[in-house]
């Protein structure tokens, strides 16, 4: 039975061969006498040929473009629902957390602002981490689901697989964030930090005189950050001074709430650009 996708190949190009072969002039005995106007009108017919013109450069366009439409079908359809639960999950934990958003369709980075007391807070992340998941993290869980499923159970395996199911969750990725505290007068910190597995790692902590080095929104302003000193790995520093940083970091809404709403919003973005980048390609293939 000839597919649906088979059969939009093919039906361009047969009708787009009849219209080519409808314009070939045909050759007819000239009469005796032809007035000036007979003379002046074409002998084929006067009607639009832009299927040729809307003809795709290559065969292969046609399934390209039937790929496509069937990579968006299944996005839109098999993430709907996640969509909308991590989206309602996002907003609740953004206005408890009184965080404003930048997000711009078509960049990969977010910024979030807040303010608190007279300091101005700042976090940033990117969407381009979630490809972050290292492939022996993917492969040892995945090994680790095989033997699960190829094991003998006993009663007392079977007593700790519940157990088990409810604590093997997919690997997750590393989200880098980004935090400048900015105070008047006083320039400001950066603070940058990972997010996984519910869990927040101080990498580094800096201040800045300048707080829009801190912030470094142009090349010149990042160039000059990394001339500066930038204090410390945070790993080399006493483990009691890391956990009142923290502390420092969570009474100001960098709290498990806001690690979790980060990595649920980058999947989130993730998915939305990746279905417009799928659109954006399809209809440049198309025109």
């Amino acid at each position: 039975m000839l597919s649906l996708r088979a059969f939009s190949r093919a039906a361009p190009r047969f009708s787009c061969s009849i219209a080519r072969t409808s314009l070939r002039p045909v050759a007819l005995p000239k009469p005796a006498f032809q007035s000036w106007k007979q003379v002046s009108k074409p002998a084929y017919a006067a009607f639009s040929t832009s299927c040729v013109f809307r003809e795709p450069a290559a065969e292969s366009d046609l399934e390209l473009l039937a790929k496509l439409e069937d990579e968006v079908k299944h996005e839109k359809d098999s993430g709907a629902e996640d969509a909308r639960e991590q989206e309602t999950s996002i907003k609740y934990a953004l206005e408890s957390g009184e965080w404003k958003v930048k997000d711009v369709q078509g960049e990969q980075e977010v910024v979030l602002t807040k303010t608190f007391g007279n300091e101005t807070i700042r976090a940033t992340f990117t969407v381009a981490d979630i490809n972050n998941i290292s492939e022996d993290t993917a492969d040892e869980f995945a090994d680790e689901a095989l033997s699960d499923e190829g094991d003998y159970q006993t009663e007392s395996q079977q007593s700790r697989d519940s157990q088990v199911d409810d604590e093997m969750l997919p690997p997750t990725f590393p989200a880098r964030v980004n935090v400048t505290i900015e105070k008047p007068n006083n320039g400001a910190l950066l603070i940058q930090a990972v997010i996984q597995d519910g869990d927040l790692q101080i990498e580094e902590i800096s201040h800045f005189k300048d707080a829009a080095i801190a912030n470094a929104q142009t090349a010149e302003k990042d160039w000059t950050r990394q001339s500066l000193y930038a204090g410390p790995p945070a790993e080399n520093l006493d483990p009691e001074l890391i956990a009142f940083w923290g502390r420092y970091l969570e009474e100001r809404g960098l709290n498990v709430e806001f690690q979790n709403m980060v990595t649920d919003y980058i999947s989130f973005k993730e998915q939305k650009e990746y279905v417009q980048w799928l659109e954006n390609v399809k209809q440049f293939v198309a025109a």
